[in-house]
């Protein structure tokens, strides 16, 4: 439930970010914010799955920028869908989704921990009598 809760806070801290560095973005209080992270969310467990799985050749033919409009697509539906919550263009959702994103990216690289030591093995073969 923890991580649970980390990823949303980072994903409004992204979304409060792109609205206060992207022209065209606009989130009118902290309950839309809050709104705009859950649909985020549940965008990004159910939709986006779907879509890289749909677009997969363009994916590839666009070695990897076809995800950044996948984002932004998403980004910009959850403008058309909670009220308070204003994107002005597919620019403005695109420039939005590359900060979330890089907001993730920042946070992730900052929280992780050190690297684990490798496990040595377990034998299971051996039989004890």
């Amino acid at each position: 439930m923890n991580h649970l809760l980390v990823r949303w806070l980072v994903l409004a801290l992204g979304v409060l970010l792109a609205t206060k560095l992207v022209h065209g973005i606009h989130c009118s209080d902290v309950s839309t914010l809050i709104v705009v992270v859950l649909l985020l969310s549940l965008f990004n467990a159910i939709l986006k799955p779907i879509l890289l799985l749909f677009t997969l050749p363009f994916i590839i033919l666009t070695m990897g920028l076809g995800v950044v409009l996948i984002n932004a697509l998403l980004f910009f539906w959850a403008g058309n869908l909670v009220e308070g919550f204003y994107v002005a263009d597919l620019w403005a959702a695109l420039w939005g989704g590359v900060v979330v994103s890089l907001t993730n990216l920042v946070v992730s690289v900052l929280t992780k921990g050190p690297p684990k030591p490798p496990r040595a093995p377990q034998r299971t073969d051996v039989i004890d009598i």
